[in-house]
């Protein structure tokens, strides 16, 4: 079986291959192609990918190429994991959003928006060639912002795109862990949304929902990550645990002031940090994977970080400084590809899964998958105040995918001025005119 790994000199690319390392089973991935616009990537990535498969039996066998058609061409599976403007990208695009005094995280707010109206041609032109080249392979979708691109890329691929995220994962795995959950992997998360914005309803072990325990229980609402940022008394009254991205939402004007004060921003920390990483891959006395690996470590224990710092919630545990997507994308493809029954937590089409949005509106919700894809589970309705949230900025999402459809200049400022975390349409306005300066790849806005 043939994986195709679109930004395949990215970052985080080695995880999903030490994930195919430990896959021993009969069907498996064996060859896996890395493309990437950047040779120079390609190569350190590559380096890291040789030095994880030293002493493997049988490993997937590597290929790189900067030419896209070529990459797609006999694929199976596509994975995509490109980032249309770079790590440079996402700091202009917060750099833009703080200085109007709004967030510009790269999935939340005027940052996502921005990430999206650059993304969003790219992927659709790469769903249109998996069409063509590809027409019987999935594509598994890391792109961000994830729900949006993979809504764009269903316009011409179907169900047959297929988003994820390791957020709800990682958030149900602290839940079970805290709950004394001997197998999480048995147990049900009632979890519903958009990526990026869903919550946790409940946690069902043996047909029981553990869920309200946890809830009912300061001490241990106060001993995982989730609890201490967004505070018990929150998470009581909401009724629910939220994904961690909702601190943005609800403790927006903290959050903004953090990341004002900063030294840097989260995109501008990662620029800087991964460019050190391809330096030093480059160097034959270095080790490519220790280089990696350090590198990670310090990505992951201060992923979040000004968010932790304004609630208080101190360190990240160790136990979730692990991954995680790549562990979904294994098992999505394994499902589909030998029909092994399997529930995961997914971005799909809606179909009629939610009420309040149409059927093409791609959601956040646990699915049956199996070698006709995934299906979403059928959900109770969410909390007014939920559907709100996820009305709204569904709503935005659409605007972005209309000013990319269709160029308009006085859409993408439509599509700013409705998110909830822009509060008017004159910083609207700004905020496009800011965006389209410093990036070459909006000059398609008129």
């Amino acid at each position: 079986m043939r994986l195709t790994i679109l930004g395949g000199g990215g970052f985080r690319v080695p995880l999903v291959y030490g994930a195919l390392l430990r896959d021993r089973a009969e069907g498996r991935v064996t060859d896996v192609v890395l493309q990437d616009l950047d040779a120079g990537r390609l190569r350190a990535v590559s380096r890291v990918l040789a030095e994880q498969a030293a002493g493997v039996t049988d490993a997937p066998r590597v290929t790189v190429t900067t030419d896209l058609d070529e990459a797609l061409r006999g694929a199976d599976f596509v994975f995509s994991a490109i980032r249309v403007g770079g790590l440079e990208g996402r700091a202009d695009d917060e750099r833009v959003a703080l200085a109007e005094g709004v967030l510009g995280q790269e999935t939340v707010g005027a940052g996502g928006i921005a990430y999206g109206l650059r993304t969003v041609p790219v992927a659709v032109d790469i769903a249109r060639r998996v069409a063509r080249l590809a027409p019987d392979a999935w594509v598994i979708n890391f792109t961000n912002p994830a729900g949006l691109v993979t809504e764009a890329m269903s316009a011409h691929l179907g169900d047959r795109v297929i988003g994820i995220c390791d957020s709800p994962v990682g958030l149900g795995r602290r839940i079970a862990r805290v709950l004394g959950v001997r197998d999480p992997g048995a147990a049900w998360i009632d979890y519903v949304g958009l990526n990026h914005l869903g919550w946790v309803r409940g946690l069902r072990v043996g047909g029981r929902d553990e869920l309200p325990r946890l809830l009912a229980d300061r001490e241990l609402l106060g001993s995982f990550e989730e609890g201490r940022l967004f505070g018990a008394d929150w998470l009581q009254a909401l009724g629910a645990v939220p994904n961690e991205y909702l601190h943005y939402y609800y403790f927006n004007r903290e959050t903004v002031r953090a990341y004002r004060e900063a030294d840097r921003t989260r995109g501008a920390f990662l620029r800087d940090q991964q460019a050190g990483f391809y330096a030093a891959a480059t160097d034959p006395a270095v080790s490519a994977r220790e280089a990696w690996e350090r590198t990670r470590a310090e990505r992951e224990a201060t992923y979040m970080s000004e968010n932790r710092e304004t609630a208080g919630a101190g360190e990240r545990e160790a136990e979730d400084l692990s991954g995680g997507y790549e562990d979904v994308a294994l098992a999505l493809m394994r499902a589909i590809a030998r029909d092994e029954r399997a529930t995961l937590i997914l971005n799909v089409r809606n179909r009629s899964t939610l009420a309040a949005l149409d059927r093409d509106a791609v959601i956040e919700v646990p699915c049956l998958v199996g070698a006709s894809g995934a299906h979403p589970v059928a959900v109770d309705p969410l909390p007014d105040h939920a559907t709100g949230l996820v009305c709204a900025v569904k709503a935005v999402e659409r605007e972005v995918l209309a000013a990319a459809a269709s160029g308009s200049r006085a859409t993408a400022v439509k599509a700013f001025a409705l998110h909830p975390l822009v509060d008017s349409v004159h910083v609207a306005r700004r905020l496009v005119d800011g965006y389209t300066a410093v990036h070459p790849g909006l000059a398609y806005l008129r």
